[in-house]
């Protein structure tokens, strides 16, 4: 079975972003306010710029939706840009340390820093986002929920969240940081106030979940197809993350291999609920083999400052000068946009994996392949 494939196109100034997704199933009742609801989330969030004052993002279908269920066709989707401007701007003197602006230049051979940075912007995640919206409503049919949320600002980290799901979710929608910890704020804000007077930036981390997933999703097969590579690949292909890691992660390499490993026991919660075995922990953050385990997936990405900075940093202009570099309209922050964007994008992979195993042209057939699947893992 094939999975979802797509692709995006457009410019941080041009008319619009536009993407393409292929391989939904036809029969999917797709709401677009949940999809508006993610690019409304992806714009929040304390720190960011000036940017999130102009644009409401809103996603218009343009093909492959009838009587608000999906054909099976390709599904084209465009969110408008207002700041359309891309023709007015000017061409940056210098690159930007730490943005695409020189390697792109370099690349082309052209002092054109303008014809790198409208592409290499951030501001493409939107249509990623409402892409990864539209993926996670085969998943949330299947049980399946993802949440992503802030663990790490400026060095500083959250109190570790004990709660469910449900909690979490009132938590972190209630919060300007997209945090499951309220009394981590008010440092995190200060952080973020003395960053922005100083002409500074900051990173931090961010961590996905997703629970309900099925064991197996993934293949042990082909190295390009293991769930944790393409986890990994569609993560670090967010602008200004620097490492991802899966449960323990990093913190695996220091211990021993009998403090690693999750034990297999008789299922007792619900990483046995597909079949009669479990883990008695998950330091393997759900994955094992490049496959799914049917424990929760824990995913931790980590978030660079950002590169443009009000007080500008050395580089050099085209003709050779020394010069500080420019000033973008960017934000102090935008790790809590970052856990939209890294929700929305893993969603877009586990659909992906989900379909692969359980593919059918339409979402009746998905569900019966699914069931099927479910009665012979409950004998396993």
């Amino acid at each position: 079975m094939s999975g979802l494939t797509w692709t995006t196109a457009g410019e941080s100034h041009g008319q619009a972003l536009v993407g393409i997704l292929e391989g939904l199933p036809a029969g999917l009742a797709l709401s677009i306010p949940r999809i508006d609801e993610e690019l409304r989330r992806r714009q929040g969030g304390y720190g960011r710029g000036g940017r999130m004052s102009i644009e409401s993002d809103s996603v218009r279908v343009l093909a492959g939706l009838r009587a608000g269920l999906t054909l099976g066709s390709p599904l084209a989707l465009m969110i408008e840009n207002k700041d359309a401007k891309i023709e007015e701007l000017g061409v940056p003197k210098s690159p930007r340390p730490g943005h695409a602006d020189l390697a792109g230049c370099q690349k082309y051979g052209k002092a054109d820093p303008r014809a790198i940075l409208e592409r290499a912007s951030a501001r493409e995640t939107a249509m990623r986002v409402a892409l990864g919206a539209t993926a996670r409503q085969v998943l949330e049919a299947f049980g399946i929920s993802i949440l992503g949320h802030v663990v790490e600002l400026g060095g500083k980290a959250v109190v570790p969240f004990e709660g469910d799901s449900e909690a979490a979710g009132a938590l972190r929608d209630a919060s300007d940081f997209a945090a499951l910890d309220p009394n981590v704020e008010p440092a995190w804000r200060e952080l973020v106030d003395s960053a922005k007077a100083a002409g500074d930036t900051l990173g931090g981390v961010f961590e996905v979940c997703a629970t309900g997933l099925p064991p197996g999703l993934g293949t042990f097969q082909d190295p390009r197809g293991r769930l944790t590579s393409k986890l990994g690949a569609a993560v670090l292909a967010i602008p200004a993350i620097k490492g991802v890691e899966f449960g323990l992660g990093f913190e695996a390499a220091r211990m021993h291999g009998s403090e690693v490993h999750d034990a297999i026991e008789a299922s007792q919660g619900q990483d046995g609920a597909f079949g009669r075995f479990g883990r008695s922990t998950n330091r393997s953050g759900g994955l094992e083999g490049g496959m799914s385990t049917g424990a929760p997936l824990i995913l931790r990405a980590a978030m660079k400052p950002i590169s443009t900075l009000r007080k500008g940093l050395a580089t050099v202009e085209f003709g050779g000068k020394g010069a500080k570099s420019t000033y973008q309209r960017s934000d102090v922050t935008a790790v809590p946009a970052a856990s939209v964007v890294g929700e929305n994008v893993v969603a877009l992979e586990l659909a992906s994996a989900f379909l692969e195993s359980f593919g059918g042209s339409t979402m009746d057939r998905v569900r019966g392949s699914f069931e099927a699947w479910r009665e012979v893992a409950a004998k396993l």
